[in-house]
């Protein structure tokens, strides 16, 4: 199997325990398979980009031990293929431009919530724009039992979800301008040939939209897997907004062993002494024969 897999953060910032959890878990799940491990920089985002932010983060998972097998790719190199992609849903019908304000957004879901009904974008503009200029394009989910996306999660286990019901049509050019996250991270997962994504499961409730986004424009649909979070004191996720602060670079293995505690790693079982491991070397070995252990691997 050509396994390739992927971490993809976000340069908003530094990285901090809980994105070393996800670079390593995929970077842990593409050894134990002999396949290849990419970095993707998602600065697609331009208002929330940090300058020298992405430099850090590569220069952090190097310091760790965790080496790319091919150069990084940026995302804001790539916006003519995101302009593809959006050309080639507009000629097969699935999107549509939407004039909605977020206040006009608000205020539907404001006014479903009073009437205990469906949560989701309401259509407003999926017959015409009503006199509005046109602000984002949605992407025009299907009806019915085609709503319902399913697929199972290496981690999770089973998930569904009915995009129509609960998600409704989602933005993929936003009225700013930018480049939705979903539309981006389908292209650029399929241009890289991604068979595998493993990240965090703040990011389980987007895949059924990104699994509808793969079917309409034509490219395979990669295997999940979602490890859990990790949490600050308030039980909210760890996040540069909720005070996670930067890994001390002077002490990885401190740190990559407590990343692997959290994805349920016994490395001091599985090294066969008792002991932990004392060099990168050594606890990337014990770390991937434990991931092999603990994780059904792909066939």
């Amino acid at each position: 199997m050509n396994y390739r897999g992927r971490f993809a953060p976000s340069p908003t910032g530094p990285l901090h325990v809980g994105s070393l959890v996800s670079a390593l878990a995929s970077w842990l799940d593409a050894r134990a398979h002999g396949g290849t491990w990419l970095v993707r920089v998602e600065d697609i985002d331009g208002p929330r980009t940090v300058p020298g932010a992405a430099q850090d983060i590569l220069a952090t998972l190097e310091r760790f031990g965790m080496r790319a097998d091919e150069p990084p790719v940026w995302q804001s190199t790539r916006i003519a293929r995101y302009q593809e992609a959006l050309e080639q849903l507009k000629a097969a019908g699935f999107v549509y431009p939407c004039g909605c304000t977020r206040k006009e957004i608000a205020d539907s879901l404001l006014h479903a919530h009073a009437r205990n009904t469906t949560l989701a974008y309401p259509g407003t503009c999926r017959n015409g724009l009503h006199g509005k200029p046109a602000r984002a394009w949605r992407l025009r989910v299907p009806d019915g039992e085609a709503a319902v996306v399913g697929f199972e999660d290496r981690w999770q286990g089973k998930q569904t979800q009915n995009l129509a019901t609960e998600v409704g049509d989602f933005v993929l050019r936003r009225a700013d301008d930018q480049w939705a996250y979903q539309l981006a991270v389908v292209v650029d997962d399929a241009d890289a040939g991604i068979t595998h994504i493993v990240r965090g499961a703040d990011l389980l409730d987007s895949t059924a939209r990104q699994i509808c986004l793969q079917r309409c424009l034509g490219v395979p649909t990669p295997r999940y897997l979602h490890v859990p979070v990790v949490t600050n004191e308030q039980g909210e996720k760890l996040s540069k907004q909720t005070g996670a602060t930067a890994l001390d670079c002077q002490e990885p293995l401190q740190a990559l062993m407590a990343a692997a505690r959290h994805l349920g790693l016994n490395l001091e079982e599985t090294s066969g002494s008792g002991l932990a491991p004392t060099t990168l070397d050594d606890f990337y070995a014990a770390a991937t024969a434990a991931w092999s252990k603990k994780i059904r691997l792909s066939t």
